[in-house]
């Protein structure tokens, strides 16, 4: 079974949470973080990144940025203003990105669970990044941007969801500045109960986004458990859960900054000589192929499908694109920390990819068919370990709408 409960939610008045409101932590870099968050001192990303209001030659991960987090969090509580809820509450979190919606249950999960794999994962993290957020954590005593969690579809959770968005006007519902609406209602008691008691039969739940955030929690956890001798409300994180057929998966496409030991020319013809290139248009890609931009053209690359594959994410094209192509051809080792080797996410588009070759920035770039959902599943509960960066998450939840006190 998996676990939910209720919490009284630090958040902003709905007349700032616009305002408040900022994209997660670890999709901008500290500029871009920046430039998103200037002029506007109510901006989530003062606390999540606040290497931003520090020299700009800061160590991002030194005390002086955990410490000047706490001290924009205690700014933000004031001025935003942030208010506790007087009563624990679940939230229906809504996200519409043009013609595509998703809705979630927003609430603490537990640690149990997700030590206990009831809580599934799909990626390794790395040892630094959780540092950062445990750090911060601590810091603040809160978490503050949300876990992205996904399941199985529940007829009974679709139905006590609906019942909340349609009978309850919103507590929040305004248009991000990348043009996704977001939109959350807060439940009432028995509304909460409830879900909690139809979340005891959803058997298992699955980190989509947030395996950092996840990993973190649970170093907080036994940190101030060795501190206090006692359990509290660090067993628990901050995560909104979506029905598998909701989420949207768009490409996480390569693009690679040289050609190693070829030129143009030689790796084409080593294409060609193993059958996998023709000329084609710059469309989406199906199943079992990538779109490849080379010098000023698009081509089209089959992927062979290996009859010794046993493990799932190894026939994924993101895994087949590696071993037939990146590793073989163009020298790359491990994508996750090639430096030669970078992601661009779907939302991009091809035109991102064609310009960043147009323009000699790389070499070539692969556009990617998406990752079902159902192959992450299958990954996570065979214990796997997908690909690097495979999957892009879109929208994406936004940080600074709930504040979990620890």
């Amino acid at each position: 079974m998996s676990r939910v409960s209720a919490f009284r939610a630090l958040r902003p008045k709905p007349e700032a949470v616009a305002r408040v409101a900022s994209v997660p932590y670890d999709v901008v870099s500290t500029n871009e973080a920046k430039v998103l968050a200037h002029d506007n001192p109510l901006s989530a990303l003062h606390i999540s990144r606040a290497e931003i209001d520090l020299p700009a030659d800061t160590d991002p991960y030194s005390s002086a940025v955990y410490e000047q987090a706490a001290t924009n969090f205690a700014l933000l509580k004031s001025s935003a203003p942030l208010i506790v809820e007087e009563q624990p509450s679940l939230y229906i979190y809504r996200l519409r990105m043009g013609t595509h919606e998703q809705i979630g249950v927003a609430g603490c999960y537990s640690l149990d669970d997700y030590d206990k794999n009831v809580i599934r994962k799909h990626e390794h993290t790395r040892r630094e990044k959780e540092d950062d957020r445990t750090h911060h954590m601590l810091e603040l005593r809160a978490q503050m941007g949300p876990v992205f969690l996904t399941y199985r579809a529940s007829t009974t959770v679709d139905a006590l969801v609906s019942t909340v968005v349609s009978t309850q006007p919103p507590l929040f519902d305004f248009m991000a500045p990348d043009q996704v609406q977001h939109t959350l209602w807060r439940t009432e008691a028995s509304q909460s109960s409830s879900l909690v008691a139809a979340f005891e039969e959803v058997p298992t739940l699955y980190i989509a986004d947030g395996h950092h955030r996840a990993a973190s929690a649970s170093r907080v956890r036994h940190h101030l458990r060795d501190t206090y001798s006692r359990d509290g409300k660090w067993d628990m994180f901050l995560a909104v859960a979506f029905p598998d057929a909701q989420v949207q998966i768009l490409p996480y496409n390569r693009v690679v900054k040289d050609l190693g030991p070829h030129t143009r020319e030689s790796f084409l013809t080593a294409l060609h000589e193993r059958g996998t290139v023709r000329d084609g248009n710059p469309a989406e890609p199906q199943a079992g192929e990538v779109s490849m931009y080379l010098g000023d053209r698009w081509y089209s690359v089959s992927l062979e499908t290996s009859p010794s594959s046993t493990e799932p994410a190894s026939r994924l094209d993101v895994s087949r694109l590696h071993n037939q192509i990146l590793s073989p051809l163009l020298g790359i080792g491990n994508a996750g920390t090639d430096k030669r080797v970078d992601f661009i996410g779907g939302v991009r588009g091809l035109s991102e990819l064609k310009r960043l070759v147009d323009s000699k920035t790389v070499a070539v770039a692969f556009a990617m068919h998406a990752v079902n959902i159902g192959d992450l599943l299958t990954v996570s509960d065979l214990g796997g370990i997908m690909p690097p960066k495979s999957t892009w998450f879109e929208p994406k939840l936004r940080d600074g709408l709930l504040f979990y006190l620890i």
